[in-house]
Parts: structure tokens; C-alpha cells; sequence
């Protein structure tokens, strides 16, 4: 009787383990799950906060003097153009890089840095007499340059 009796508590003993094991794998999964899950939430909030600064910017209209703002705030960004066309100059002309808009958009190399050299500054911008003068209380409509991966790659200001 006590060799069956240290049987069964050996068996018990031998299942508990066996079930506390199999609960901390489900539990371990689960929450790897969770785990990536949580992940690309975060990296979708990352992406979303660092378009923050453009979309103020996307199909809206602006002042003149948000267009000024926006020249300096993004005068040193890198790889990145604004386009800036004004009722004296419906050519427009960039600021910091150009970048290709001329080919419609989705189309190949839209987007692009193009390499040419940016004729704009901030100078002829405030200057009254230059065609590069943007009007304080003049209303722009702006636009974000999108490349075809996503990436923001200018801004585009069309007086009107």
C-alpha cells in the first residue's frame, strides 16, 4: 500500500509539473503576441509623430508668413525642398534642394532630389521688389512632396 501511495503522489507530482509547464508556454506565446503586436503599434505611432511637422502642411492653406516660417524651420533639413510660387513668380523657385515634381505623381523618380542647385534664399523672400517675395498676409496653398516610399521630401506653396 505505501509503494501504490508514493506511486500516485509521484504521478500527481509528475502531472502538476507536466501542467504548470504547459501554462507558462501558452503564457509565454501569448504574450510574445502581444509582445509584436504592441511593437508595431509603436512603430506606427513613431512614423505617425514624425509626419507631424508636415501635416499642417497637407492640402490646407496658409499665410505668407507661415510660408517663411516653414522656409527656416526646414532650411537645414537634408534632403528636403520647398517650392515657393508667388503671383510675381509663377515659375516658383526652391528653397534648400529641388526635388522632381514634375513627373506626375507615382511615377518614377517623383519625389526625387534632383541634384540642381536651389536659387532661393530668405533674403529675396522678404525683399518687396524681388519676384521672390513672399506677402506676409498672402494666402498659399500648400502641399507635401511625397517620394514613393513615403518619405516626406518637400513642401509645395501656391499662392492664390
Amino acid at each position: 500500500m505505501n509503494n501504490a501511495q508514493s506511486a500516485l503522489k509521484m504521478a500527481a507530482g509528475f502531472f502538476l509539473v507536466i501542467a504548470l509547464i504547459t501554462i507558462a508556454v501558452v503564457m509565454f506565446i501569448s504574450a510574445q503576441e502581444a509582445t509584436k503586436s504592441a511593437q508595431n503599434n509603436f512603430s506606427d505611432i513613431q512614423t505617425e509623430l514624425s509626419q507631424t511637422a508636415y501635416t499642417v502642411y497637407d492640402n490646407t492653406t496658409v499665410s505668407g508668413s507661415q510660408v517663411t516660417n516653414a522656409l527656416r524651420k526646414f532650411s537645414d533639413k537634408g534632403q528636403f525642398g520647398v517650392q515657393v510660387i508667388t503671383g510675381k513668380n509663377p515659375v516658383g523657385v526652391w528653397y534648400s534642394q529641388v526635388v522632381n515634381v514634375t513627373v506626375p505623381k507615382g511615377s518614377a523618380g517623383y519625389g526625387a532630389i534632383t541634384g540642381s542647385t536651389a536659387t532661393g534664399s530668405l533674403v529675396t523672400s522678404a525683399d518687396e521688389s524681388s519676384n521672390d517675395y513672399i506677402n506676409p498676409s498672402g494666402k498659399f496653398e500648400a502641399q507635401v512632396v511625397m517620394d514613393n516610399s513615403g518619405v516626406v521630401r518637400g513642401l509645395l506653396f501656391r499662392q492664390k
